[in-house]
């Protein structure tokens, strides 16, 4: 076996954590596709693991939608659904510690889509969404809920 020197282990494995760092992020940022019947999605909770603790958000994307919606989980079987277009001028939002947050102007919501920090002065598009008795979670991709 061939011996490495500090200097080449120092950045073989420094190459590894920023790899490492770049795809989770990029992870991250991706939407899960998901396909609308009858203008609903459905998701089965339990094939969701991200939605399971409150604070738990996913990111999805349909044929249906604009854009990518977040949903999000609160305390118990409440969730919120919101479109990831910034009202402000349709840049689209991200998580950030707690928050939804505009990369183009600064704007920033909760995770409720309420307006916390302008120039947006309306909040994100909400989509209607509950739990059925089966756990799973509906959308309505009409809006305005």
């Amino acid at each position: 076996m061939k011996s490495m020197d500090r200097r080449t282990f120092v950045g073989a494995t420094a190459s590894v954590v920023v790899s490492g760092a770049v795809f989770s992020a990029c992870a991250s940022l991706a939407s899960v596709p998901v396909t609308p019947v009858n203008g609903r999605v459905q998701l089965a909770l339990s094939d969701y693991p991200a939605l399971a603790q409150p604070g738990g958000s996913l990111k999805i994307s349909t044929s249906e939608s604009a854009a990518p919606l977040f949903v999000i989980r609160h305390e118990g079987d409440e969730f919120v659904t919101v479109s990831s277009l910034c009202t402000h001028q349709g840049c689209s939002v991200r998580a950030e510690a707690g928050t939804l947050a505009c990369p183009c102007h600064g704007s920033t919501f909760d995770f409720r889509g309420v307006v916390l920090r302008g120039p947006a002065e309306r909040p994100l598009e909400r989509f209607p969404t509950r739990v059925t008795s089966n756990n799973v979670l509906e959308i309505e991709l009409g809006g305005s809920g």
